[in-house]
C-alpha cells in the first residue's frame, strides 16, 4: 500500500486577501456549512462588511433554528488586540449572540482572553476563536480545515447560571440531564445532525434548510412522552403542499404523523410521539434517545427533499 504525505499549505497562498477572497470563500454555502459543523450551529442569511460606526464586521449571519445574530471576524493572521477590541465593538453594536474570530494563529494571551470572555460573561453570549488551516497530500488539490482553539464552556455558563438563579427547579435539572446526554449520543453516532448546546429548555431544534420551518424535539414528561415535530412558522400554503404529499412521505418514513393545521394560529405541526419518558426514571434514556435520533434522520432526510 502506497501512503502519502501530508502537509501544510500556506493559507496566504490560497487567500490572499482577507476580504476579497476568504470572506468571499467563506460566505459560499459549502463552506458555511463547513464551519457550521464546527460550532454546531446552522448559519444563513449572510450579510458581508456590515459597518458598525466607521468600522466593518467581515460576515454578519444567523442561526437557523434559534435566529440568534452570529458575527464573523476572519482576519488572516495572527490574533492582535486591535481585532479582539473590534469583535467586542460589533458584538456591541450588533448586538451580536455568538462571536467567532478565524485567525491564521492564535496567541496563548487571546485564547486566554476568550476564555475569560465565556466564563465571565452572561450564559447568552459565546465566542468561539478558531484557526483555519489548509493540508494537502502531494499534488492534491489543498482541503481546509476549521480548529476550534477556544470555545463555550458550556458547564461552568450552566453553573454560573445556577447560582444566579439560586437553583434549578426540578423539571429544568432533568431537562439538563436529558440534553446532556443526548448530546453524548448524538456526538456518538458522528452527529448526523448539528448538536446543540444543552439547556433547560424542554425543546431542542434541528434545521431542515429553511426558515420556513424546522424540526422541534419536545420533552413532555407530563404526557410520559417525546414529541418530535416538523414546526411551520407561518405558512399554510407549505403544510397544504406537503399533506398533499401525506400518503407518500408516510410510506417513505414508515410510522404515522398527525397533521395538525391549527386553522386558528399562525404556526402549523406535523407530530410523532414517542412514549416512556420518565423524569423518575432514566433507565431507558438511551434506547429512547436512539430511537428519537434515528426518527429525526428519517424525517428531516422526508421533508427536506419537498422544501
Amino acid at each position: 500500500m502506497k501512503l502519502g504525505k501530508l502537509t501544510e499549505v500556506n493559507i496566504r497562498e490560497l487567500w490572499r486577501h482577507e476580504q476579497y477572497d476568504f470572506s468571499e470563500w467563506l460566505s459560499k454555502d459549502e463552506n458555511l456549512e463547513m464551519l457550521s459543523d464546527e460550532i454546531g450551529l446552522t448559519l444563513t442569511d449572510v450579510n458581508k462588511e456590515v459597518f458598525v460606526g466607521s468600522y466593518r464586521c467581515d460576515l454578519v449571519a444567523k442561526d437557523e433554528t434559534t435566529g440568534i445574530k452570529v458575527i464573523i471576524e476572519n482576519p488572516l493572521e495572527a490574533t492582535n488586540h486591535d481585532h479582539l477590541g473590534k469583535l467586542i465593538t460589533y458584538a456591541s453594536g450588533l448586538d451580536a449572540n455568538v462571536i467567532i474570530w478565524i485567525v491564521k494563529e492564535a496567541r496563548e494571551e487571546h485564547r486566554s482572553a476568550i476564555e475569560w470572555l465565556n466564563n465571565n460573561t452572561t450564559k447568552d453570549i459565546s465566542f468561539f476563536l478558531m484557526e483555519i488551516h489548509a493540508y494537502k497530500i502531494e499534488d492534491s488539490v489543498p482541503a481546509p480545515k476549521f480548529v476550534i482553539i477556544e470555545k463555550p464552556n458550556d458547564f461552568v455558563k450552566t453553573a454560573n447560571a445556577s447560582i444566579n438563579n439560586r437553583e434549578l427547579s426540578k423539571s429544568q435539572a432533568e431537562r439538563l440531564t436529558f440534553w446532556n446526554r443526548f448530546n453524548e449520543i448524538l456526538i456518538s453516532k458522528n452527529k448526523p445532525f448539528n448538536v446543540r448546546k444543552a439547556t433547560t429548555d424542554h425543546w431542542y431544534d434541528v434545521a431542515l434548510g429553511t426558515s420556513e420551518a424546522h424540526i422541534s424535539i419536545t420533552l413532555v414528561n407530563k404526557m410520559n412522552s417525546i414529541g418530535i415535530e416538523v414546526y411551520i412558522n407561518d405558512n399554510k400554503e407549505l403544510f397544504d403542499k406537503l399533506y398533499s404529499e401525506a400518503e407518500a412521505i408516510q410510506e417513505e418514513l414508515n410510522f404515522t404523523m398527525e397533521w395538525q393545521r391549527l386553522d386558528n394560529k399562525k404556526a402549523s405541526r406535523i407530530i410523532y410521539y414517542i412514549s416512556g419518558l420518565d423524569f423518575n426514571n432514566h433507565k431507558n434514556y438511551d434506547e429512547l434517545i436512539n430511537e428519537v435520533i434515528d426518527k429525526v434522520i428519517v424525517i428531516r432526510d422526508s421533508f427536506r427533499s419537498r422544501l
